[in-house]
């Protein structure tokens, strides 16, 4: 019948139009990607944040804000985040990690309890290690979302090399860097602006 041939090819060309959609959809909206391999002993003791995207639970701190991470009996990670708030008086809050990602050990779901849709043990990863620097002396972290972000360090500063690597990281996950602000620490950066321009 003459009339279906355009309809077939209607068929045909929403067909090709979406496979072709399909293909390239994970792609556009697939999460961060976790490093390939996250060795979680070297991963534990002191990080200092150096630049986060501005979140309401860090908000209070004005500087120095830092996590210690440690084995607990469990096997799971202790999570002690502390800085100093504007009022010049500390701040700390005590959480668990565990991981949710035994491929690459990277991806782990952080929890403190009392703390409003983040008081469960287990749960989807909201803690992605999306990039690492030599000798795991600077971390780029995520979430699925990406609507998180914080360039931790064990120093409280970083050289220029350091901060390249870590814009271009920051790229590679698929965020921007103007999002993140910078985070004074004492005897390193002093002022708060986006990472973009400091």
């Amino acid at each position: 019948m003459p009339g279906l041939r355009p309809l077939r090819r209607l068929a045909v060309v929403a067909a090709s139009t979406a496979a072709a959609l399909s293909l390239a959809a994970p792609a556009a909206w697939a999460g961060p990607a976790p490093v390939t391999h996250l060795d979680l002993n070297r991963y534990l003791g002191t990080w200092y944040q150096l630049a986060a995207v501005p979140q309401f639970f860090n908000l209070n701190c004005a500087r120095d804000t830092h996590a210690e991470y440690a084995l607990d009996p469990q096997g799971n990670v202790s999570v002690h985040n502390s800085c100093t708030t504007w009022a010049g008086t500390p701040n700390e809050i005590t959480g668990t990690a565990t991981v949710s990602d035994p491929v690459t050990e990277a991806q782990l779901h952080v929890s403190f309890p009392g703390v409003p849709t983040q008081d469960q043990l287990y749960g989807q990863p909201n803690y992605i290690v999306t990039s690492l620097g030599p000798d795991y002396s600077w971390a780029l972290v995520t979430d699925p979302h990406r609507i998180s972000g914080f360039v931790l360090a064990r120093t409280r500063t970083l050289d220029a090399d350091e901060w390249r690597s870590v814009r271009a990281a920051i790229g590679a996950a698929g965020e921007n860097d103007c999002l993140y602000l910078t985070s004074p620490t004492t005897s390193g950066v002093e002022t708060v602006a986006p990472l973009c321009t400091a």
